[in-house]
């Protein structure tokens, strides 16, 4: 090791922490807020997540509950060509079809079919308890990715509150630790420093 002349300075871990009689009350208070602060933001925040993303997945359970299948058939011939999709494929197309609600009425709407389809070809869609026409849910991997995903924002968030809270606090403790000095250098070099 090349030394350059200069005094290497050594990085004292938990110092606030340790008995010094140069540290003062504030220095005590901000250790304190910093441990809170992470414990609160690690802890808070996987709480948080874990509850949110629990939500999240039954939340998907219930709206999947409460759908069903239902055989439909198609009313006209379905396009041939759908809209492209980002990766350059039609998978479906939209053609007007009618089944029948669980009541007996019948009903008409549009739905996802493969195109080129014949008229009176059966398609399977899905309904809501009223027999309208709905959008078929998550599959099981979906609804887990976004439960994940909710958790991980969630706790990405509440942890960035806390941390937010704990760095304001920080602030303003520092701004009070400002003003103490101020007030101690008044009292001691009341000339305003001047000899």
């Amino acid at each position: 090791m090349v030394r350059t002349g200069r005094a290497r300075l050594r990085k004292v871990w938990w110092w606030r922490w340790r008995r010094n009689p140069l540290r003062r009350r504030s220095d005590r208070l901000e250790a304190w807020l910093v441990l809170v602060t992470w414990t609160l933001a690690l802890l808070g925040g996987l709480l948080a997540g874990v509850e949110a993303g629990a939500a999240m997945a039954g939340d998907l359970a219930a709206r999947r509950a409460a759908l069903h299948t239902v055989s439909a058939v198609l009313v006209e011939k379905a396009d041939r060509t759908g809209t492209v999709t980002a990766d350059g494929t039609a998978e479906t197309v939209r053609a007007k079809v009618r089944w029948k609600a669980p009541d007996g009425s019948p009903h008409t709407g549009l739905a996802r079919v493969a195109p080129g389809s014949a008229a009176g070809t059966a398609v399977t869609v899905w309904n809501d308890r009223d027999g309208d026409l709905v959008r078929a849910p998550l599959n099981m991997a979906e609804a887990r990715l976004q439960s994940v995903l909710t958790g991980v924002l969630v706790a990405a968030a509440a942890g960035a509150v806390v941390c937010g809270g704990g760095h304001w606090a920080r602030l303003r403790l520092d701004r009070r630790r400002l003003q103490d000095w101020e007030a101690e250098w008044a009292r001691v070099a009341p000339s305003g420093g001047r000899t």
